[in-house]
């Protein structure tokens, strides 16, 4: 069935996307094997597609660095940046308390709240400030490039800060 829904999408990006996204869905129902099982396929089909369209080979170091260029340029509006600092952390830890938790307890359902408040965070930075997809659409390493990103910004603001 879920091949059928699939077919119906017609661009593979968005298929690709898709899946991932019903990945994450399924994982914050409670659903952590195949959740995963269908978020890792919809991440490589988009590895795959991003690939194909850079024309591509280079090794993880070129990768990684395109990546972060290309999660910085998605993200210029200092109210969409604003966001993702506090989105990305509660995407993390709630995706960490979805996976560890047993299914429908608590703490379960307390990591559902904060997975999918993070990820309404980041989506409305997207849509009303920088009027753009999330970046994960069309380059996969950009689930780790966010988090990266943040720890990144954190530091450095730090620095500055104990600098002055």
């Amino acid at each position: 069935m879920l091949k059928r829904a699939l077919d119906l999408i017609g661009d593979e990006n968005k298929r690709a996307g898709a899946l991932a996204v019903g990945g994450m869905a399924a994982l914050t129902a409670g659903f952590k094997g195949a959740g995963l099982a269908m978020f890792v396929k919809g991440a490589r089909q988009i590895e795959e597609r991003w690939r194909a369209d850079h024309d591509f080979d280079g090794g993880f170091k070129e990768r990684w660095a395109r990546a972060v260029a290309f999660y910085e340029s998605q993200h210029q509006d200092p109210t969409n940046r604003a966001l993702h600092m506090v989105g990305i952390p509660m995407i993390v830890g709630g995706a960490l308390g979805l996976l560890a938790a047993p299914s429908f307890t608590p703490p379960w359902a307390a990591s559902a709240a904060l997975f999918g408040a993070g990820w309404a965070l980041n989506i409305v930075g997207h849509r009303r400030f920088e009027h753009n997809a999330p970046a994960f659409f069309e380059d996969p390493l950009s689930f780790l490039a966010g988090p990266v990103w943040d720890v990144k910004n954190l530091v450095s603001r730090r620095r500055a800060a104990s600098a002055a």
